[in-house]
C-alpha cells in the first residue's frame, strides 16, 4: 500500500535534489529518508533511482513517480477538503443578505431555533444570492424584493426605509421630505458594508461623490463636525444623539423603501417556524 507521507517525501526529494537538502526541509534525519527512498522503490517494485557513491538521483522513473506522487497528494487534499466542508455544512446555516439590517433580526432567530447550529452569513450582490440559495450555495438569503424561483420559497418579513440627514443650516433642511433627483450633485458619508443600499445611492445620485468610512468613531465625528449629508434608516438610526444639528428627512422615491423577502428551498420545512418567529 502505498503510503502518503512517503509520497511526500519523495516529492520534497524531487525538488531538493539531494538527501541531505530534502531531510533538512522535512525535519527529519537522512538516514530515515533513505529508508523512505528504498522503500517506495519496494512498493513500485522498479528502479526509481541512479545510485552513486554517497549520492542517488531519480531516474526517468522515478521523476515520473514524484510527477504523479504530486498529483495524488493534491487529490488527496481535495478530497479532505471537501469531506471537511460537506461536514461543515452538515452543522451550519449559510445566510447571504443584500444589506446589514435583516441579519439582526434573522441571525438571532435561527440561533434560538437551531442552538446546535453554527449561523454563518455574509453581504452578498443581490443577482448572486437568489442562485446561490436554488443551487445549495447557501442555506437561506434575503434580498430586496421578491422573487419567482423553481423550487424557492419566497416570504416577506421586513420593511426598511432611507432617509437623509441634513445639516441644519443646508438648503435642504428646510424640506419635509426629498427625492434622489434633489439629493444629486450633493457630497455625501457612506458607511461600508451596507450592501445593496451603496450601489443604489450611486446609481440614483450619479452626480455625487461618497465619501466610505469603516470606522464607526470617525463615522460620528465626520456626522458631528462637516457639512456632507448622510444616511440612516428606520432599522439603523444614529441614536446617542449621533445627529445632533441634523433634520432627518424621509426620501420620497420608492426605491429608499424596500421589503426585504426570505428565500429558502422549499424541502427545507424546518424554516418555516423562523419565518413564522420573523413575521
Amino acid at each position: 500500500m502505498i503510503d502518503l507521507e512517503e509520497l511526500s517525501q519523495l516529492t520534497m526529494f524531487a525538488r531538493e535534489g539531494t538527501l541531505s537538502k530534502a531531510a533538512e526541509k522535512l525535519h527529519i534525519s537522512q538516514p530515515t529518508l533513505s529508508r523512505t527512498m528504498q522503500n517506495l522503490e519496494e512498493v513500485f517494485g522498479v528502479p526509481l533511482f541512479v545510485r552513486g557513491k554517497n549520492r542517488i538521483e531519480l531516474n526517468e522513473t522515478g521523476w515520473k513517480a514524484a510527477e504523479r506522487a504530486e498529483h495524488l497528494l493534491a487529490e488527496a487534499e481535495d478530497v479532505l477538503r471537501q469531506v471537511r466542508e460537506f461536514d461543515k455544512r452538515l452543522h451550519t446555516i449559510t445566510v447571504e443578505s443584500c444589506a446589514p439590517a435583516p441579519l439582526w433580526s434573522l441571525l438571532p432567530a435561527l440561533s434560538g431555533r437551531f442552538p446546535g447550529m453554527t449561523i454563518s452569513s455574509s453581504l452578498e450582490e443581490v443577482a448572486q444570492i437568489g442562485a446561490h440559495v436554488a443551487e445549495g450555495v447557501c442555506e437561506m438569503g434575503i434580498l430586496p424584493e421578491a422573487v419567482c424561483l423553481e423550487g424557492v420559497r419566497c416570504v416577506p418579513f421586513l420593511r426598511e426605509e432611507l432617509y437623509v440627514c441634513i445639516p441644519e443650516n443646508h438648503e435642504l433642511a428646510g424640506c419635509e421630505s426629498v427625492t434622489f433627483e434633489m439629493l444629486n450633485g450633493f457630497n455625501c458619508l457612506l458607511r461600508s458594508e451596507i450592501g445593496f443600499w451603496d450601489a443604489m445611492c450611486r446609481r440614483k445620485m450619479p452626480a455625487s461623490r461618497f465619501l466610505v468610512q469603516t470606522d464607526e468613531f470617525e463615522m460620528r465625528e465626520l456626522i458631528l463636525k462637516s457639512s456632507l449629508l448622510c444616511f440612516v434608516t428606520n432599522l439603523s438610526g444614529a441614536g446617542d444623539g449621533g445627529m445632533r444639528g441634523r433634520k432627518t428627512v424621509p426620501i420620497a422615491d420608492p426605491e429608499a423603501k424596500v421589503v426585504y423577502h426570505l428565500i429558502y428551498r422549499e424541502e427545507r420545512k424546518e424554516y418555516e417556524g423562523v419565518c413564522q418567529t420573523l413575521l
